[in-house]
């Protein structure tokens, strides 16, 4: 009498055991994708190249060519004409004369 009723027992727990397993799965793949941390914090007065590194996402020892391709992934995602921020634009292309190397002058152009 004893026997089948462990048996039924350890059949539920079986049951709900594979329930709970099949549930966790599906919430695993259901989940986002992990997304790639960004630089958190504003801008620094003098844009150093740590800074530029961060913004262009690339070490700072990254050969220019890494940059300039770094340069151009970061700017068609946030470029003015597709609905970027001008100011964002403007520190991006900071950022690439930074790591390139290009004096930066420090009067305006217009």
């Amino acid at each position: 009498m004893v026997a089948p009723l462990v048996a039924g027992v350890a059949v539920a727990a079986a049951a709900y055991a594979g329930r709970y397993s099949i549930k966790a799965w599906q919430a695993f793949k259901a989940r986002p994708p992990r997304m790639r941390k960004f630089y958190e914090g504003g801008f620094q007065p003098k844009m150093t190249r740590r800074e530029a590194a961060l913004i262009l996402g690339v070490r700072e020892s990254t050969a220019t060519d890494k940059v300039r391709e770094a340069h151009r992934r970061v700017m068609v995602a946030n470029h003015p004409d597709a609905g970027g921020s001008h100011y964002l634009a403007s520190k991006i292309n900071e950022a690439k004369d930074v790591m390139l190397g290009k004096s930066q002058s420090s009067g305006s152009a217009f």
